[in-house]
């Protein structure tokens, strides 16, 4: 048998301390909201902001399909072999490679693509959801890419996808995509009870549509600020009284009071004989801890064990 390419043989879950790739992290994290916004932009408004997220690939994060003009394009970061596509439905493409690179070069090359193939947009060059953000066009301190950890941190997500997507199945109500939101930079999956939840005092109109109705979500975060490391969370909204004091799986899963959210350390599920069984145990006991404290009815939102497949055809 003929050897696995080299990404192949590499730990599905590969370490990937924060201190060794931030200044990567940040400036991909611009990148990403870049990209994001030009989907934004150009997308039909969807309910909880879900036509800004990217998606999960096989090589990396895309857009997906984005409307223009009645036709389509699509924006790609390869992580494997570290490039940005432009793909578009009338044919011509085009390729920038990613590299050490400022924000504002990378924005300004990436806009000119857009502009070479046709594409007219025009975003809001602020950054999202960061501390002290600078626009686009004049952030020149964050100009960091190191392949490799770009690499890990998308083959973390791809396990994070597949866990996820399993997780997901397993509930009939209104759900989510699996999906990366460029704001916050997480992957994430979002269950709903169905009904509204209270109006959010003083919130901005991108917080009281994202939490218009209740909803129980859990995803994957690089880390940051108090958190000195990758994690997975969980967290229910509103929270129900008693949430934090929920005794969740694994036993190294904790509550953050600051957060309001439930943690679980990247690093403690990658040393665990079974991550991926582990993961399941956090999905599932954060999620029974918000639903039952909140009364969901879990027997109309929740698939039963028994499930019988439909044949494709007959």
């Amino acid at each position: 048998m003929a050897a696995l390419p080299n990404n192949l043989n590499q730990n599905s879950w590969p370490e990937l301390p924060l201190d060794a790739w931030q200044d990567t992290y940040a400036t991909l994290h611009m990148w990403t909201q870049i990209v994001g916004k030009v989907r934004l932009a150009l997308s039909p408004r969807i309910n909880h902001w879900w036509e800004v997220a990217l998606y999960v690939n096989a090589r990396g994060l895309t857009t997906s399909a984005i409307p223009y003009d009645g036709k389509v394009f699509e924006v790609q970061f390869d992580f494997i072999d570290h490039k940005l596509m432009i793909l578009t439905s009338w044919g011509p493409s085009k390729t920038l490679a990613l590299k050490a690179q400022s924000v504002a070069d990378f924005y300004a090359e990436f806009m000119s693509a857009l502009r070479s193939l046709g594409i007219a947009v025009k975003i809001w060059t602020m950054p999202c959801e960061v501390p002290n953000p600078v626009r686009f066009t004049a952030d020149t301190q964050h100009a960091s890419y190191d392949p490799e950890y770009t690499h890990r941190f998308w083959q973390v997500l791809v396990s994070c996808e597949d866990i996820f997507q399993e997780f997901r199945a397993g509930f009939i109500g209104k759900d989510s995509p699996v999906h990366f939101f460029w704001g916050s930079f997480d992957l994430c999956v979002t269950r709903f009870s169905g009904r509204r939840a209270p109006e959010r005092a003083g919130a901005d109109p991108v917080t009281r549509e994202a939490y218009s109705h209740e909803v129980i979500s859990a995803g994957f975060w690089p880390g940051g600020g108090d958190i000195k490391g990758a994690a997975f969370y969980a967290y229910a909204a509103p929270e129900p009284a008693g949430f934090a004091e929920q005794k969740v799986q694994p036993a190294a899963a904790y509550y953050h009071p600051q957060m309001k959210e439930f943690l679980l350390m990247y690093d403690d599920l990658r040393r665990a004989a079974s991550p991926r069984q582990v993961l399941l145990s956090f999905l599932q006991s954060t999620y029974d801890a918000g639903a039952n404290l909140a009364h969901w009815d879990r027997k109309d939102l929740e698939r039963g064990q028994a499930v019988v497949e439909a044949p494709l055809r007959s």
